[in-house]
């Protein structure tokens, strides 16, 4: 599954509880919006490192990595290639 529709439906299903998909902008800021709290990027930070088996640094857990869809699709993509 492509990463960015995967990160989509993570956040619709479990911070948005939506089953209609996310409707935001790629860009859309997850704190901004309130979608996301400080819980919810530590949940997020679990969801990324299970999902993509990747270890995400603490210094790494910063807004332009994590702060958006395409902010975290960059992220990911830049840790697995």
């Amino acid at each position: 599954m492509d990463t960015k529709i995967q990160i989509k439906q993570y956040i619709a299903e479990n911070y948005l509880f939506s089953n209609n998909g996310f409707n935001l902008d790629d860009d859309e800021s997850f704190l901004e919006a309130g979608i996301v709290d400080s819980l919810g990027v530590i949940e997020l930070v679990s969801f990324v490192e299970e999902t993509y088996d990747i270890e995400v640094p603490d210094d790494d857990i910063v807004p332009d990595n994590f702060d958006s869809i395409n902010n975290l699709t960059g992220y990911i993509t830049s840790r697995t290639v």
